[in-house]
């Protein structure tokens, strides 16, 4: 009777450690040029944008969901921004975590963006006050600005203020606490070298779209030669048929080959992307408000691709864009690209 009880016991003891994520999560952490570290992968909480560019609005809390599910599944890391109206739902779930004991603050890497609308220098600090009281925060871990242009609050643009001085904000930022490190999205490598003239402090992150139709190869070169971690958005791009544009060059879920290599490693083709782009030193951040999906997207990181399927995976790069935002801002002065150059 004893051996029983000791052997179920036992079991269960096994079961509960198995089922234990480290307090530092799944993600390997990578170093940033400002002394702090990052999580390798992330939880994006952008939803889109439905018609005039507002923002998809949530429904049922599925973003609380979403990030309650994230962090139980060895998620660290979680992206937001002001303009994706997801700030509150974000704080809510991480807040929850926290004080249910699941994870600390410390824990967390936390990172919200400033909207193109904030971009006069004294308004950066006011707006990530703002930010840190929807997500109900002292700091985030990383405040990067939007865009490298700056709008009007009805999206109109205002070429008057220019990213060099947006950027002063931001270095106040973080001497103020309030973010410990600071960077940008959708800067272009002119860009880069410019906001790097400027200034004595260099973005700790470049957040911009890579995906196997994106694969931003001198872009991402540029950052390594400076010691700066790319986050990358959208990285399913175009994969699958749904959110698919009639012009959007392969690969889609479905593809013979992809099909074949996700077999082969006994993984979805979903996270065989997400592999990739890990593989590339990309920091993916992929979205979703499916339970299911978020933890299967981040079990990435129990297998390595062979060259030849790393081959296949470069060979699908055509330098097409997903985000198409030319039609309001191109022609800004600080628009950083041409749509599907």
């Amino acid at each position: 009777m004893m051996w029983k009880l000791y052997c179920i016991i036992s079991l269960f003891i096994e079961v509960a450690f198995c089922n234990t994520v480290p307090s530092n999560g799944l993600a390997p952490l990578i170093p940033l040029n400002d002394g702090n570290t990052i999580p390798s992968f992330g939880l994006g909480t952008w939803l889109g944008f439905k018609d005039k560019g507002l923002p998809v609005q949530t429904s049922s809390e599925s973003v609380v969901k979403a990030v309650e599910a994230a962090i139980d599944a060895g998620y660290r890391h979680i992206d937001t921004a002001r303009i994706y109206d997801t700030e509150a739902e974000v704080g809510k779930a991480v807040n929850k975590k926290i004080q249910d004991g699941v994870v600390k603050r410390e824990d967390l890497f936390i990172t919200t963006k400033l909207w193109n609308d904030k971009h006069a220098r004294e308004d950066v600090v006011p707006a990530l006050r703002e930010s840190l009281a929807r997500l109900n925060l002292d700091y985030v871990d990383l405040y990067l600005i939007h865009w490298p242009f700056a709008t009007y609050p009805n999206n109109t643009i205002d070429d008057n203020i220019d990213f060099i001085e947006t950027w002063q904000g931001m270095v106040e930022a973080k001497r103020l606490g309030l973010t410990k490190s600071i960077g940008i999205c959708n800067f272009n490598i002119n860009q880069l070298e410019r906001l790097m003239k400027s200034s004595d402090v260099v973005p700790a992150v470049l957040q911009i779209e890579v995906n196997l139709n994106l694969q931003q190869d001198q872009l991402r070169q540029y950052c390594r030669d400076h010691n700066i971690t790319v986050m990358g958005y959208t990285p399913f791009g175009m994969l699958f048929p749904n959110k698919a544009t009639p012009n959007a060059p392969p690969p889609r879920v479905d593809d013979p080959q992809l099909v074949a290599v996700a077999k082969k490693y006994g993984k979805t083709v979903p996270q065989i992307v997400l592999r990739y782009l890990f593989e590339l030193g990309v920091v993916p951040i992929p979205k979703s408000v499916n339970v299911d999906r978020v933890k299967e997207n981040i079990g990435i990181f129990d297998f390595e691709l062979k060259k030849e399927d790393r081959d296949l995976l470069k060979s699908y790069n055509k330098n097409f864009r997903t985000i198409d935002l030319s039609g309001p801002w191109g022609m800004s002065k600080n628009y950083p690209f041409e749509i599907n150059e």
